[in-house]
């Protein structure tokens, strides 16, 4: 007896491969639970058609070929348990999903899985400072330059920032404080993503504490680093702004200047224009990733949250 493959059904015989693509065109974007509820099926069965649509989705992708890539990691279950996300920045969409932990050998199976011909076709690299990534890139892709996602650096500033609300709260009693208290997200925020109410409240504490007055006004200039077409007046700025520090009184600050002075080459590459990339999609991917997260919370299922994220980008099919 002779068995035929009927290419209509999908991967489970009890359903159409145009039933599959269906249920998984509606996962993209509702929970599996609601869609089971709203077909009748078992909670599993909508979790595995999903899959098929997803694998399917990565199979018409094709394989990539990345000229241009963006490395970050995330954090799975509880702790440090954290998982790899590799993506091709021009074509815009993740590429891999993979490793243990955020070390040099978890990146090195990436530049494994993707081949040597094509790690040598890598001409960027964009990713956070840390040093496991970049002597992973360099090991198997030498001929692609490092560039530190700005993104990434300014939140290391940000987060000086918020050190020096601290100490000043810390610092401060009594009455003194209450321009402080509740105002993290005033601070930290960008003047025009502020509301009316917001941007007062801002200005009440800027006027209050001259410290952190220095301190916001220090951070908002830093932006002009990125605006730089040359090394050398990128350069010229940051010293600047680093000798500006002098009798402030800020160490989280002074930290963060020795921070971006030991990783000059990777922010100083921002200023090639061959290498101004959307970073953008970088942060629009991550928020896709934390919303997966979010609806997949309790799931164990990796290969699931793997399919999730290399095919959050992608086209519906």
């Amino acid at each position: 007896m002779k068995s035929e493959r009927l290419e209509f059904l999908a991967d489970n015989p009890h359903y159409t491969k145009r039933f599959a693509f269906y249920v998984g065109r509606r996962c993209r974007s509702t929970p599996i639970r609601d869609i089971a509820a709203e077909l009748k099926l078992d909670w599993h069965s909508v979790k595995e058609l999903e899959k098929q649509y997803m694998r399917a989705q990565l199979e018409k992708a094709g394989t990539p070929a990345p000229m241009v890539i963006g490395i970050d990691e995330i954090s799975v279950g509880e702790g440090h348990d954290y998982r790899i996300v590799v993506s091709d920045l021009i074509r815009g969409r993740a590429i891999w999903f993979g490793g243990t932990d955020r070390k040099e050998a978890s990146l090195a199976l990436f530049y494994q899985w993707l081949g040597e011909k094509k790690c040598a076709r890598i001409r960027l690299a964009v990713m956070d400072m840390w040093k496991p990534f970049r002597n992973a890139t360099n090991s198997h892709a030498p001929q692609a330059a490092i560039l530190f996602d700005k993104f990434h650096v300014i939140r290391h500033l940000g987060e000086a920032l918020d050190k020096v609300r601290k100490s000043e709260y810390a610092r401060l009693k009594g009455k003194d404080r209450r321009f402080i208290k509740g105002q993290k997200y005033a601070l930290l925020s960008r003047r025009e993503n502020l509301t009316l109410e917001g941007r007062q409240a801002l200005q009440t504490l800027l006027r209050a504490n001259k410290r952190l007055n220095t301190a916001y006004l220090l951070k908002e200039s830093f932006d002009q680093l990125w605006t730089y077409k040359h090394e050398a007046w990128a350069r010229r700025f940051f010293d600047n702004w680093r000798a500006s520090l002098k009798w402030q009184r800020l160490e989280a600050y002074q930290k963060f200047a020795d921070m971006i002075d030991s990783h000059w080459d990777g922010i100083a590459a921002y200023c090639k224009p061959e290498n101004k990339v959307s970073l953008g999609f970088v942060e629009g991917l991550n928020n896709k990733i934390r919303v997966i997260q979010r609806r997949a919370y309790g799931l164990r299922d990796e290969e699931y949250l793997r399919l999730k994220i290399l095919t959050c980008m992608l086209p519906m099919l």
